[in-house]
């Protein structure tokens, strides 16, 4: 059963909207109806290689309730959780490392500076007040800059018109709450919300290895969102959002050093915001905006610690057409600030210049290419680019592919070499840089009821900066060193089955290596998948999920390979009161995501939904 379910894996994460309407019956929704906004140039996801689109209706659907709840259903990214309860969970884009992966907030880059690899910790972030999802998979340093080597994940907040409502209880003594309200009407809209996650948890060391104390999780998100339009030609909007959490941890206690329960714990406070302007003038539509983002992190262990982070961006940006061109310009300033394990603080900036464009120069062909400079203060300049091309082939066959390049500036902990020892002066470090290239097909059925994609990639990662250590002296330090390469295949569809059902398809094969020693890289599945059964009635609704990966190496051994299910439905009573359920490892199996830490056993949760 299980090799079968990880051939035929499939991902609820694909650029689909439902299938169904509430009372059953099928409604057409093309593929090329969704599109994806954070290629900057607005693209029709089907024309868009390694572009997906999770929505709204897809989000309540699965009962996700943190973003690592779905983004581990996107073929070619790699979801790691060291602690199933708000412990670290990191994501790896086509086997590139956590660091590489940009993630957005509302257009604000949110990567915490003052980890060691600048990479974003999804533990925290809850889905409650997120519109939608957007995945870019390839290299994306054409749009974005730096860190966008993996892939860009862009998560956008709702606009609220009404209220909203809910309410939620179940197993480890867990509860969760959102209040929202909000008004919405062409000129203006403005809401505000706030939500809440506690629970006593698990053991974040696996408790089958002797590890009984339950590892408690809290959180709450807070949020605003507002907009405004003098006329047609100028508007403003803006949004802020706060995270507040605290969780327990496990760590290596003395003297063996060995994956244990420990009384450590962890606050992690996070915020982001932006206010942006629009204007049309000369021709062109016109953004203005300043966005911003930092988080604190305070560790209590036997190696307590406290790191602080935050970055600044100043953005224009300008949407234009010219003789069948469109087209994006723009310059960014982006600031940034990291502490480091001394106390001090370091800080870094870049000044950026970048043009993308499309063109359809023959019916049914579309054209588009991004280039960007990037003036780093400390690293040089780099310049990055990428090219792609969509066919209409008839018979609802779409051919596509995309060449690109990227870099990554070393974080601030890498430059000034934080944790290091040597007698010697540390290596000067050089930007990693990256090449991906990726061809698709994709079809769908003239009637809409089937939908479907094959995408081959290869992404390489050069001057990759590592952490090396020599045993005769003792020495630490980071160095320009190892080279990477993955080669994959990623999967998916969708099937309209008829009286409601609907099942969504998709498995992802994930070859990375290191090619310097040839050893696979840790934490990325060779393969990875899941299958989604849903069915819609006039009044009832479910969503059956099924999930597995193959086993993974890690730095403590081999990650079991595992199948897992969660099984989610409401009730609609009224037209504004719903009732939830969901049961989260319907077989109750024993698994882990990361090696040592264990994952709950089978644990049900149920709520009410009130919407106005």
């Amino acid at each position: 059963m299980r090799s079968l379910l990880l051939a035929t894996a499939a991902a609820v994460s694909l650029p689909l909207p439902a299938l169904a309407a509430p009372d059953g019956s099928d409604i057409p929704d093309p593929l090329d109806e969704v599109v994806v906004t954070a290629t900057r140039l607005t693209s029709i996801v089907a024309d868009t290689p390694g572009a997906r689109v999770i929505d709204r209706q897809t989000i309540e659907r699965r009962g996700a309730v943190f973003a690592t709840d779905i983004l581990s259903d996107v073929p070619g990214l790699s979801v790691v959780r060291s602690g199933a309860f708000g412990g670290v969970a990191q994501v790896r884009m086509r086997g590139a490392a956590p660091g590489k992966t940009l993630v957005l907030i509302d257009g604000v880059p949110v990567n915490d500076a003052a980890e060691v690899n600048g990479a974003f910790d999804f533990s925290g972030l809850e889905l409650s007040d997120i519109e939608r999802i957007e995945v870019l998979s390839g290299p994306q340093s054409s749009l974005w800059g730096s860190d966008a080597i993996g892939g860009v994940i862009a998560f956008t907040t709702r606009d609220l018109d009404g209220l909203d409502a809910g309410l939620e209880a179940g197993s480890f003594s867990t509860v969760r709450g959102r209040l929202a309200a909000g008004v919405s009407t062409e000129q203006y809209g403005f809401g505000a919300w706030v939500s809440w996650f506690d629970t006593d948890g698990i053991s974040a060391a696996d408790e089958a290895d002797g590890n009984p104390e339950a590892d408690g999780f809290a959180s709450t998100t807070a949020g605003a969102r507002g907009r405004y339009a003098f006329s047609g030609t100028a508007s403003v909007e803006g949004s802020l959002r706060w995270t507040d959490s605290e969780v327990e941890l496990d760590g290596y206690p003395a003297p063996v050093f060995v994956l244990a329960d420990t009384a450590d714990s962890q606050t992690v406070e996070q915020g982001s915001g932006f206010g942006r302007l629009r204007l049309e003038a000369l021709g062109l539509s016109h953004q203005f905006s300043v966005s911003a983002s930092d988080i604190r992190r305070e560790t209590v262990s036997a190696f307590p610690s406290t790191f602080e982070a935050d970055r600044q961006a100043y953005r224009w940006q300008a949407d234009g057409e010219a003789a069948g061109v469109a087209f994006v310009i723009g310059a960014e300033r982006e600031e940034t600030e990291g502490s480091l394990s001394t106390g001090l603080t370091e800080g870094f900036g870049v000044t950026s210049a970048f043009v993308t464009a499309r063109v359809e120069p023959v019916d049914r062909l579309s054209l588009s290419g991004a280039v960007r400079l990037d003036d780093t203060d400390d690293f040089g300049s780099k310049t990055t680019g990428r090219v792609s091309a969509a066919f209409d082939a008839g018979g609802g066959v779409t051919l596509s592919a995309a060449w690109g390049t990227g870099f990554k500036a070393p974080s601030i902990s890498q430059a000034v070499c934080d944790y290091c020892f040597s007698s010697q002066p540390f290596p000067v470090l050089r930007p990693e840089t990256a090449t991906g290239h990726e061809a698709a097909i994709g079809w769908a059925s003239s009637d809409g009821r089937f939908e479907g994609r094959a995408t081959a990639y290869r992404l390489e990662v050069e001057d990759q900066i590592t952490w090396v250590f020599d045993p005769a002296t003792f020495d630490s330090y980071y160095v320009n060193v190892a080279e990477t390469a993955t080669d994959g295949l990623e999967l998916e569809g969708r099937v309209r089955l008829g009286g409601g059902f609907d099942l969504d398809l998709s498995w992802a094969w994930t070859d990375a290596r290191d090619e310097t020693t040839g050893a696979r890289l840790l934490r990325v599945p060779e393969q990875a998948g899941s299958a989604t059964l849903g069915w819609s009635g006039e009044r009832l609704s479910t969503a059956l999920t099924v999930r597995g990966e193959s086993d993974q190496d890690d730095a403590g051994g081999v990650r079991e390979a595992f199948v897992t299910a969660n099984l989610n439905g409401s009730y609609a009573l009224t037209d504004t009161v719903t009732l939830t359920a969901r049961i989260e490892n319907l077989a109750d199996e024993r698994y882990q995501q990361v090696f040592g830490y264990g994952e709950p056993g089978r644990s049900g949760y149920v709520g009410v939904r009130l919407r106005y």
